[in-house]
């Protein structure tokens, strides 16, 4: 069966799938943005959870491009799979790569887990300032070469906050047909 992919405009701590993607910072105890959002829909438990995880550095959990997974607790998402995503700085500090690892990473852990559907926000293109259509493109040729894979996944969300984030992804569906 072929893995869906789709772009929706949505709200990412309220859709009903097995695992949503938070867009970390490399301490894991919340912050701003669609992470903080995430921490607080989940309650005061995935805090507890992202401060368990062993740092790897001083102050850094999960470093840009890795993934870590936690339980959602509050959410209605079963899991959060935590990954950091690049600040962008031009385009030659090899944003790409990390921002592509960042997928990469987070659905190697999703199969890991079984999941069947994930949920993903638009990673790095809130404050850390990755160029949104640049992005998309990545996020979705990443999502397609995973699916072309045998793995659990049976369907990839990119959930979008505005029109102007889900109009990028759709672009870059339609270009990967």
């Amino acid at each position: 069966m072929p893995v869906r992919i789709e772009a929706i405009q949505a709200d990412i701590t309220t859709l009903r799938v097995e695992a949503i993607v938070n867009a970390a910072n490399q301490r894991m105890l919340g912050g701003g943005g669609v992470d903080g959002a995430i921490h607080r829909a989940a309650g005061p438990k995935l805090y507890e959870a992202c401060k368990a995880i062993a740092e790897v550095a001083p102050g850094v959990r999960c470093p840009t491009g890795e993934a870590r997974i936690t339980p959602g607790f509050d959410l209605p998402a079963k899991y959060v799979i935590h990954t950091v995503g690049p600040v962008w700085q031009g385009g030659d500090h090899n944003e790409d790569e990390l921002l592509a690892n960042c997928y990469r990473n987070s659905l190697k852990l999703a199969a890991e887990h079984n999941i069947k559907s994930i949920a993903f926000p638009a990673i790095s293109t809130g404050v850390y300032r990755f160029p949104v259509d640049r992005a998309a493109a990545i996020a979705v040729r990443e999502a397609r070469r995973f699916a072309a894979k045998p793995s659990s996944i049976e369907h990839i969300i990119f959930a979008c906050f505005d029109s102007r984030t889900l109009e990028a992804y759709n672009q870059a569906l339609r270009q990967t047909e």
